[in-house]
């Protein structure tokens, strides 16, 4: 490993001196953990603690490919990279700098006292995505003509950072009613174009990864979350190869195989036909059922599935993957950030190597019934170049793949099933009006719900109420970033015919949940639950949304859109309608306190896709005889 050093031109004096330094090290300390903002952490670590996806830089060779225009990395004497600030006399020479948020980075107070930093790299040979630089002096970025309104913020090369950090969509919001839809802010070194303008997302989204890419940014999650590495891996090719299993061909027989699992969740525990109340938490009910009816139907059940025994193990087996899952799915911030504590880094080692575990290639291979999705994937691994281990650890990480404002299989699931329930079982209105479209479903088949071994497809496509229930949930709960990384400077037209430059090396970032997802001018009262906003006079979808006076075709997006739309859209809202269907059908809920408020959210989730409650919401529940 070589060592090599980062030079910062203005020096950083210590805490409360009022300078970055004095931000960094201790103006927002926390005094009691190591590897906090305090003197503990380095500079990096203060700044991913509060940046979800900042520090995912790919290579310079990756992402700038205008020689003219953007920096020209060459070797250093070491081994490394420097970056030769050519032609960048407006471009802050420290734009550099995010190099300090980098995996890998360690630091001591005393460097950063003295205005250098020790950093361990690799050599350009080991990881050549990690690079190292000499910053030196230069003038701030300033607004060329043509591009976006430019927001630097008050401090230094962090900018907005500690504002991003602790709210993105108030702070978003903030910058939107001073700049307008489109704009740019500095964070953590980082230049991050905004684009609140969803009549102008399909410009973005349908964008070749020529000009705008997101695949280098997914790989890297991939390594930060799941510490997996496939250095040749192609979201697209894999996509293309998965897309069978998820929307065509295999659709209808996944779909079966969730609903036998959820019931085997719901319904095949002894203790649960009672008819005694309990006390649960909704969140962890309807994740944890979701999760582990997943598990099941993609990695298979127990051999001689559907006896009483083999279900008892299904159920105890998937409990321990849906804990040890949620163990790492509750460092994810972190993980993704790269900000994890020492302690931490420990804890997330242990449960990675659980879940490897838990899903080695001999224990699946011993499963029955595993899915046609499964089999299709683990095929298309093999086909990829990559250490015999990785190819257990691939398996693993479908739980989460992509964290750009998409769905996962899995990951995602669970919390979209807890707000519905929870905004349902605070609108009695809309909870009998879904009632009564489930029974309708069970008059129709001439069975009562027990009896049914699956749903229909044409029943799944028959309910106009709960699919309204379920995208007015969504539109009030899945809150991910679509980002893309500029990879050449480029003109970026909008819809009403305003054209705005970009330039190569900065980042790209799209936010629905603040437009068109929470904007006023497309929804009346947007903060508020309304069950048949996307219910027609006559009973059918609404797709008809405006704003400026021109029908929008992106007017809710938790499924993403574009090349990176989520690929197990269907398969999901199908096994969230059997969810629904099963829960309503077989069990009495109500809140444990009638005036109950709806849990806040956990600001550290935007970006992430659904997002989750700061707490949990207390129900009583028990079947129905």
């Amino acid at each position: 490993m070589a060592t090599h050093r980062v030079e910062v031109t203005r020096k950083l004096r210590r805490p409360g001196s009022g300078t970055v330094g004095g931000i960094l090290e201790g103006g927002l300390s926390d005094r009691a953990q190591p590897g906090g903002l305090g003197c503990q952490g380095s500079p990096g670590a203060a700044i991913n603690r509060l940046l979800p996806w900042l520090p995912l830089r790919p290579s310079a060779a990756a992402i700038c490919t205008n020689k003219d225009t953007c920096p020209v990395w060459t070797p250093d004497r070491e081994g490394g990279n420097r970056i030769d600030n050519r032609n960048h006399q407006e471009r802050r020479s420290k734009a550099a700098l995010p190099g300090l948020v980098q995996p890998g980075l360690t630091s001591s107070p005393q460097a950063v006292g003295a205005g250098t930093q020790e950093v361990a790299w690799p050599r350009a040979t080991e990881a050549p995505q990690i690079w190292s630089c000499t910053g030196q002096s230069g003038p701030e970025r300033s607004r060329r003509p043509g591009e976006p309104p430019l927001d630097l913020g008050s401090i230094p090369w962090l900018g907005h950072a500690l504002e991003f950090g602790r709210d993105a969509a108030s702070f978003l919001t903030r910058m939107k009613d001073k700049h307008g839809d489109i704009f740019t802010v500095l964070v953590a070194g980082r230049y991050v174009t905004v684009l609140l303008d969803p009549h102008s997302y399909d410009k973005v989204m349908w964008e070749p990864r020529t000009r705008l890419d997101f695949h280098a940014y997914a790989a890297s999650l991939m390594e930060r979350i799941f510490d997996l590495q496939l250095p040749h891996y192609d979201p697209s090719n894999e996509k293309a190869k998965m897309k069978p299993t998820l929307e065509h061909r295999d659709l209808q027989s996944l779909t079966d195989a969730m609903y036998t699992n959820l019931r085997t969740m719901l319904l095949g525990d002894p203790a649960e036909a009672s008819g005694d109340w309990r006390e649960t938490g909704l969140f962890e009910f309807c994740y944890s059922s979701l999760l582990r009816a997943g598990y099941l139907t993609l990695f298979g059940v127990e051999a001689s599935p559907g006896t009483p025994e083999s279900q008892a193990q299904d159920r105890t087996h998937s409990a321990d993957i849906f804990h040890t899952f949620r163990q790492l799915d509750l460092l994810l911030p972190k993980l993704a950030r790269g900000s994890l504590s020492a302690a931490e880094k420990d804890q997330a080692r242990s449960v990675r190597g659980r879940l490897w575990k838990l899903l080695s290639p001999a224990r699946v291979a011993a499963r029955a019934l595993r899915s046609s999705w499964l089999e299709s994937y683990l095929l298309h691994l093999e086909e990829m170049p990559a250490e015999p281990c990785a190819l257990a650890k691939a398996a693993a990480k479908l739980f989460r793949p992509g964290v750009t404002g998409s769905f996962s299989l899995q990951g995602n699931m669970g919390p979209a099933a807890f707000w519905l329930l929870l905004f349902l079982l605070k609108n009695p209105e809309a909870l009998a009006a879904v009632r009564r479209e489930l029974q309708h479903i069970l008059c129709q088949a001439g069975q009562s719900s027990s009896q049914m071994s699956a749903l229909p497809p044409k029943a799944l496509d028959s309910t106009p109420v709960l699919d309204s229930v379920l995208s007015e949930s969504l539109r009030l709960t899945a809150a991910p970033f679509i980002t893309r990384e500029v990879v050449v400077d480029m003109a970026l037209p909008l819809a009403d015919g305003r054209e705005f430059s970009l330039r190569c090396g900065d980042r790209l970032l799209l936010f629905p949940f603040l437009s068109p997802q929470r904007d006023p001018e497309i929804y009346t009262d947007p903060e508020v639950f309304k069950y048949n906003r996307f219910l027609s006079p006559e009973g059918t979808e609404k797709k008809d949304f405006y704003k400026g006076g021109k029908q929008l075709k992106n007017y809710n997006l938790p499924w993403g859109a574009g090349h990176n739309q989520c690929l197990g859209k269907s398969f999901a809202i199908y096994s969230l309608k059997q969810f629904v269907f099963l829960v309503l059908t077989h069990f009495d809920l109500k809140l444990v306190s009638a005036d109950q408020e709806v849990p806040k959210f956990d600001p550290s989730r935007y970006g992430f896709g659904l997002m989750q409650p700061k707490n949990d919401a207390l129900i009583q529940c028990r079947a129905q005889l």
